[in-house]
């Protein structure tokens, strides 16, 4: 049973979605069954250890799963009243850029090279707004100046080699937000910057979302961006969603094993630091034919006989949901 849901509001519903790799040695479980739903104006986080389905969950939304060896194998995207795994490529491109836009991890790999900011920037505005060329640039300029680029009336025309990191990141939400899209996807937008440019960068887009009023689904793994940045988080692990909850149920009351792990993981500045930092033990699974029971089994701590056989459903408690057996009397 999940959350309850303000259906009213709800701009993004994603039921039982599931994506897999074939692979030499099997198929690869990467994202297997999760469901979530996004309202206007809210932040959702995504969180959880490399590799356990973050990032290809966001691309299966925009249905960008390089096929082969990927493929969405079953589930529901349902956006603007329609079920996105059901639309063509042309009707897709409709909806990428325009109304769902995406941040990429890298901003030097998602920017072309060889062409000037001008050029990367004006194509996607003059695509979707039907403006000409000189109003495309006029806007472009003006997103640069929203962003906190400085003479962007100059740096617009340079490549994006002459930027800086968290410059580069900059021109990636100026472009994602150019043509105010209802969802934005942040895909830990942060890497490799210093904390006073993600400071900055997670500043940036939390002011300009919130005038628009849109939606922002943030895949990291730092909870104390979540903390600063989310409404609702969900956290994954081995393709799974085992936890969802309010950005502030889930820091005070973390149910699951797992996430009071990776809150116990992470450093207090409030607190004096009187023994080792804590770590979870062990490796995250392979998810190559993964067994019919809770992957994370082998390194929890409160492991039952069960957890060894089943994986275990989805158990509502109040307005938060968890995927365990130690709530199963409480359902």
């Amino acid at each position: 049973m999940a959350l309850a849901e303000k259906k009213e509001d709800t701009i993004l519903a994603v039921r039982d979605l599931k994506t897999f790799f074939n692979t030499d040695d099997g198929i690869v479980k990467a994202v297997d069954g999760i469901s979530f739903t996004l309202h206007k104006g809210e932040t959702l986080g995504l969180v959880g250890e490399s590799g356990c389905g973050k990032s290809v969950s966001c691309l299966s939304l925009l249905k960008l799963i390089p096929s082969p060896p990927g493929k969405i194998v079953s589930g529901k995207i349902e956006f603007a009243g329609n079920d996105i795994l059901g639309l063509n490529e042309e009707e897709m491109r409709e909806i990428r850029g325009k109304k769902i836009s995406m941040i990429f991890q890298d901003p030097m790999t998602s920017l072309n090279p060889f062409l000037k900011i001008s050029t990367q920037m004006t194509e996607t505005i003059s695509l979707h707004q039907s403006l000409n060329k000189k109003e495309s640039l006029e806007k472009a300029v003006r997103m640069l100046f929203l962003v906190g680029i400085p003479k962007p009336e100059k740096r617009i025309h340079d490549y994006p080699h002459q930027f800086s990191g968290g410059m580069r990141q900059r021109v990636m939400i100026a472009m994602a937000l150019s043509c105010h899209p209802g969802i934005l996807i942040a895909d830990e937008p942060t890497t490799a910057l210093d904390v006073t440019i993600q400071a900055q960068i997670l500043d940036i887009i939390k002011e300009l979302t919130s005038k628009t009023d849109t939606a922002v689904i943030l895949i990291t793994h730092d909870l104390g961006i979540v903390a600063g940045m989310c409404d609702h988080i969900c956290v994954m692990y081995a393709g799974k969603i085992i936890e969802k909850a309010s950005a502030p149920d889930l820091f005070r009351d973390p149910k699951h094993p797992y996430t009071r792990g990776l809150i116990k993981s992470v450093p207090r500045v409030d607190k004096p630091q009187k023994e080792r930092l804590y770590s979870i033990e062990g490796q995250p699974p392979n998810l190559i034919d993964l067994p019919d029971a809770c992957a994370f089994h082998p390194r929890c701590e409160q492991v039952m006989d069960i957890c060894r056989k089943k994986f275990p459903p989805e158990i509502s408690l109040h307005d938060r949901s968890v995927c365990c057996y130690l709530y199963e009397k409480e359902s």
